[in-house]
């Protein structure tokens, strides 16, 4: 969700005024694949007669709380909700419908994982409620580095010091239900999956994992349950027809219902 509207979008063009990062309407999209007036509630209603549960309702800047309400309230338990959560809003949220909440920024703070943050938002909510979002690009250019992807905040321009690696996964999977990990780079530009980046979440991740990224075909599906060791989930977006894209909706659902009978 932006400016209330459902939008699809090339997620590294994402900008933002950081300096006000939870409340700024400015969240510029400079590559948008997919908008629409068609109402989110819409498209919840869709997921829940479709019987397809944790999709995400993520809204970038101010201006989409009316919009992920009524999304939430279309599908109660059936979405997860993202964008702007922290301690003082999460239990809020989750009384709204939404099954889990999505935090990324208010636990990965100054470049670190904020321990503090992340104890008192399990300690409010319970881990079995709360989805860690460790979205994550390459250092590109960065002479030092090691090719290892990093967690990034502030609409995934900020990159932090946290790798995406076998120690970090295996820390941060006793605090959460859940990872989702967006491959910025290949986000939205339906160009193919990260398959180094599919393929560490399957072997080290101790808990559910959705992969986000780059999807282009159908075959994708299999790929990533081949990669991800049939461990890895696999959220679409910007390549389903539903979205301005050429993968039949119907196709991937039938595609879920037959590994998910």
């Amino acid at each position: 969700l932006h400016a209330g509207q459902v939008k699809q979008i090339v997620g590294s063009t994402l900008s933002d005024d950081k300096a006000n990062a939870l409340t700024s309407t400015s969240s510029a999209v400079s590559t948008e694949n997919f908008s629409t007036d068609k109402p989110a509630s819409d498209y919840a209603l869709m997921y829940r007669t479709d019987e397809l549960t944790g999709g995400h309702v993520i809204m970038l800047g101010a201006g989409n709380a009316s919009a992920a309400k009524s999304a939430l309230g279309a599908y109660e338990g059936g979405l997860q909700v993202g964008g702007g959560i922290t301690s003082s809003n999460a239990k809020e949220w989750l009384e709204y419908g939404a099954s889990h909440v999505i935090v990324t920024s208010h636990v990965f703070h100054n470049g670190q994982i904020d321990w503090e943050r992340l104890n008192s938002l399990v300690e409010l909510i319970g881990k079995e409620r709360l989805v860690l979002d460790l979205s994550c690009r390459r250092r590109i250019g960065d002479t030092t580095a090691d090719g290892s992807y990093y967690v990034v905040t502030d609409r995934w321009q900020t990159f932090t010091d946290v790798p995406v690696n076998e120690e970090t996964l295996l820390k941060l999977g006793g605090y959460c239900a859940e990872f989702l990990v967006h491959g910025v780079e290949n986000e939205g530009k339906r160009c193919g999956i990260l398959e180094d980046l599919v393929e560490l979440l399957g072997k080290y991740s101790p808990v559910p994992v959705t992969y986000a990224g780059g999807v282009k075909g159908i075959e994708d599906l299999d790929r990533v349950k081949e990669l991800g060791g049939g461990k890895v989930d696999l959220t679409i977006g910007s390549a389903l027809d539903c979205f301005g894209g050429d993968i039949k909706y119907d196709d991937v659902v039938a595609w879920h219902k037959k590994e998910n009978p």
